[in-house]
């Protein structure tokens, strides 16, 4: 009998601060539940609420993965494809690719560079110059398990187009007297077609391009490219910067004094 009253009491709480009083009637009574002020939610609003969830888990997806707390996984999820695809395509993927050179040009001016030519900037190619949008966008924006076969006749085409916003940095760090290094985990027997991609998408005057040679392959890129690096410090070359889409890119040794990680949902590489 007391739970009964108990329940009934919670109840009559739970309603009393969503509903109208009238004063007029002295002892305020509810004339109505609150309800009766949300009939104008209609049958629409109430769908976007859960597509508003699959966005804002999708984003955090992303977020996770750009953190490096999803290393390492193999392709996007399926219902995120549509969130990818909005993404890489639309006004967000541009801005963060804009934020994340601004900052490093404003880093680059920063530096006192010697007169040398050993001060250095280390740029990855692909998804931070050149962008392979076209290639994700038949392949499902990352849903597809990658196939290097395929990826590799996308760059036999030499159709990548430059990533507008590192391009700007590229000439920047150039004019301000940087030796640009570009270290890429493309094969050596792509040298001439990469060489003609870049050329042509606005990228020269290069101090060093390196590619993965036979003795490479096999090689994690996180590994690969801290080889490269070590032997660019062997060398005598100090790198300040260094760009690039994945933090294998950006992690190992001989690390730079300040690495800029361009956002990539897409794919990861260890």
């Amino acid at each position: 009998m007391m739970s009964r009253l108990l329940e009934k009491i919670l109840v009559l709480l739970s309603v009393l601060p969503f509903a109208c009083f009238s004063q007029e009637d002295g002892l305020f009574p509810i004339t109505r539940p609150v309800i009766g002020q949300f009939s104008e939610i209609d049958g629409a609003q109430l769908k976007e609420w859960p597509q508003r969830e699959d966005e804002l888990q999708c984003t955090s997806w992303r977020v996770a993965g750009e953190a490096n707390n999803l290393n390492p996984w193999r392709q996007i999820p399926e219902e995120c494809v549509d969130y990818v695809k909005e993404y890489m395509k639309g006004k967000g993927y541009e801005f963060d690719l804009v934020r994340v050179s601004k900052i490093a040009g404003a880093f680059a001016t920063s530096v006192n560079l010697s007169n040398d030519g050993r001060d250095a900037w280390v740029f990855d190619i692909d998804e931070t110059l050149l962008s392979n949008l076209p290639y994700y966008a038949a392949h499902g924006y990352g849903l597809e398990i990658f196939d290097s076969a395929k990826f590799d006749k996308w760059v036999e085409t030499g159709n990548a187009p430059a990533i507008e916003s590192s391009l700007n940095l590229y000439r920047e760090v150039l004019r301000l007297g940087f030796k640009a290094i570009l270290l890429t985990g493309r094969s050596e027997r792509h040298r001439s077609i990469t060489v003609e991609n870049l050329s042509k998408s606005g990228f020269c005057d290069w101090e060093k391009l390196i590619l993965r040679s036979t003795e490479d392959h096999g090689k994690t890129a996180k590994e690969y490219k801290s080889e490269k690096r070590n032997e660019l410090v062997e060398e005598g070359y100090r790198i300040w910067g260094n760009s690039g889409d994945q933090w294998s890119d950006l992690l190992g040794s001989s690390v730079s004094e300040r690495s800029f990680k361009l956002t990539n949902p897409m794919y990861y590489i260890p």
